[in-house]
């Protein structure tokens, strides 16, 4: 009964980080339609954001069972609870992924942001890429340095994010007011991505030391 037990906790952290390394390669995916106006590969990312929903029901399902069946205590409760806000946080990586794909079907055939812009988003879809990536490691491992790694990483896309800022406000800026609207959202869903990977990360801390490390806001 022990080991049907461990393998059903084992099969509920190996779903979340599956699901980590699909939000991965839907960001990629919905990153490369962004700088490169691909319709196809936007809708790509649209129609299997359904896919990746139907995996968080099935997580919050089996850690609701486990629950219910067989009342874990200690550790294995921190790893339940853990499971069913992780799916949240990643399921709502997913549906970032999704807008930044949605972004590029909206305005297709025509590129979305500025030329001189689309550097920095290559960046970011690089870096939100590589958090989600980490975060699956972690999940698998429970490596507390690779879970402190993503705090570090993270830096890097709030300072893109924050440059943003920076390059809309310049006098210089001559692309009009919907390109200012779309740079702003398309930023802010980059940044949101990275802050909930960083949260799926936070958990596994928490599951492994009992102490969340600081408050998640995400």
């Amino acid at each position: 009964m022990r080991d049907h037990y461990q393998e059903q906790l084992d099969e509920l952290a190996n779903r979340l980080a599956d699901m980590c390394d699909r939000v991965a390669a839907a960001l990629g995916k919905a990153t490369h339609a962004l700088l490169n106006a691909d319709l196809q590969l936007a809708e790509e990312v649209i129609s299997e954001d359904v896919g990746i929903d139907g995996v968080r029901d099935r997580a919050e399902e089996q850690a609701f069972a486990l629950l219910a069946l067989q009342a874990p205590v200690a550790t294995d409760l921190r790893i339940v609870v853990s499971a069913i806000h992780g799916a949240g946080d990643i399921e709502r990586m997913g549906d970032l992924a999704l807008h930044v794909a949605q972004a590029a079907r909206r305005r297709h055939p025509q590129p979305v942001l500025p030329d001189e812009i689309a550097p920095y988003f290559s960046e970011m879809g690089r870096v939100g890429v590589e958090l989600a990536t980490k975060a699956a490691a972690v999940i698998r491992s429970r490596d507390l340095a690779a879970a402190a790694e993503l705090e570090t990483d993270d830096d890097a896309m709030d300072d893109l994010h924050r440059h943003m800022f920076t390059v809309l406000m310049d006098r210089d800026w001559d692309h009009g007011v919907a390109a200012a609207v779309d740079v702003t959202l398309l930023a802010r869903f980059y940044e949101r991505y990275a802050d909930h990977a960083v949260a799926v990360a936070r958990r596994i801390v928490y599951v492994v030391t009992g102490q969340m490390p600081g408050p998640l806001t995400v």
